[in-house]
């Protein structure tokens, strides 16, 4: 069952070390969270469950409207017009599907309505849909917010050490750059390990726990009795094993009725679309060369929830993500407001935190190309670590 892990609290009266924090100008934030929940208008916390069931309705119309439109692709005579029509409807799925994701995801944090039946069973229909084991994944999620960017606790996105990648001690030799392949950086062996992360990562990180924090035996969101979960959560967890089986046989029986090529064009590229918008996402969100991770001698809630990134992708990404992406530090701050709020009181944060909160207007690829390059490895000790390379 879940514990208290790999958490050194014996040096806590000596007063932490902040050397990185210090050489890199980082200053250490101390603000309460009353203080900046008393930034936001109250309003910005209120959850409608009509409002809300309305974003569900306008992206599965657009999802059934689109599904219906592809239906005459193949109708099409021409060759190279049917490859483009497919592709640009395996794009839109995608990112209206991503939409659809976050719906369940903020039913996961209580975000979508005042009832908790309600939350639970939406988000078990949408999430199962997307074959994500709801409660499973509500579980470990809950764990990384109460844990954002600390070293030992936080579930995803956890940096590696320089004793992890195999690198020499910092002491014995500084400039050491450890055992790799001369390819390594190469454009084509990035966007190969790029590619590998953006289509299998999200399913590896269910069944594996890979990016997580490292567990014994068999850390999955599949195996009620793995350190991730509580004894008290088993039962849910088979819950969501059974809506994963149920949808999967949903799509077995449809592959049947349709054959199973309407079920790759029509449902699976468009989900793995969905994984790649996942991944791309939530690594962009926690991982930045500019923002460290702290341990236990530092960390505290808010000064983790701090350590996220703003990013926006667009107007039209934005929209159909429901803001995900732009509005995530007060995510963060208050998992449980309603993202139809979380623009108007991103405003209100952002006044609050001043110099502490985090927007980057760096173009995406670019600011993939950056933190791909910049965030291998922090150091095995210190108190504040920031990402080196």
């Amino acid at each position: 069952m879940a514990t208290q892990r790999n958490v050194p609290t014996d040096r806590k009266e000596e007063g932490p070390i902040i050397d990185e924090a210090i050489e890199r100008g980082w200053e250490i934030p101390d603000f309460t969270i009353k203080e900046i929940r008393d930034a936001i208008p109250a309003h910005c916390f209120r959850r409608d469950t009509f409002r809300s069931f309305t974003y569900v309705f306008h992206d599965v119309a657009i999802i059934l409207a689109l599904g219906y439109a592809a239906t005459y692709i193949d109708h099409v005579s021409s060759l190279p017009a049917r490859i483009a029509l497919w592709s640009l409807y395996w794009v839109a799925q995608g990112i209206v599907g991503t939409g659809v994701w976050v719906i369940g995801h903020e039913c996961g944090h209580q975000a979508f309505s005042p009832s908790k039946a309600i939350n639970n069973g939406v988000g078990m229909v949408l999430h199962s849909l997307l074959l994500v084991p709801y409660h499973s994944w509500r579980f470990s999620h809950s764990r990384h917010h109460k844990a954002t960017g600390h070293m030992t606790k936080d579930q995803v996105f956890v940096p590696h050490t320089r004793k992890a990648v195999g690198l020499p001690a910092r002491d014995v030799d500084p400039e050491g750059d450890g055992p790799h392949s001369a390819l390594e950086e190469s454009p084509i062996a990035m966007l190969y390990s790029m590619f590998l992360m953006f289509v299998f990562g999200w399913p590896l990180y269910l069944f594996t726990n890979v990016t997580g924090q490292p567990y014994p035996g068999w850390a999955s969101h599949f195996n009620p009795y793995c350190d991730i979960f509580d004894s008290n959560q088993v039962a849910d967890v088979y819950k969501s094993v059974l809506g994963m089986f149920v949808a999967i046989g949903g799509l077995v029986y449809a592959g049947q009725v349709f054959g199973s090529l309407a079920i790759v064009k029509y449902y699976v590229i468009p989900y793995l679309f969905v994984n790649f918008w996942l991944v791309l996402i939530t690594y962009l969100q926690h991982t930045d060369p500019t923002l460290p991770h702290y341990r236990e001698n530092v960390w505290n809630f808010q000064r983790g929830a701090a350590l996220t990134v703003d990013r926006s992708y667009g107007f039209l990404l934005d929209y159909f993500h429901h803001h995900i992406s732009d509005t995530h530090v007060a995510h963060h701050f208050f998992s449980t407001m309603p993202h139809y709020h979380a623009e108007e009181a991103t405003v209100h944060i952002k006044k609050a935190l001043g110099k502490h909160y985090k927007y980057d207007p760096t173009p995406i690829p670019q600011a993939l190309y950056k933190s791909w390059i910049g965030c291998r490895f922090v150091e095995d000790d210190g108190d504040v670590v920031f990402f080196k390379n």
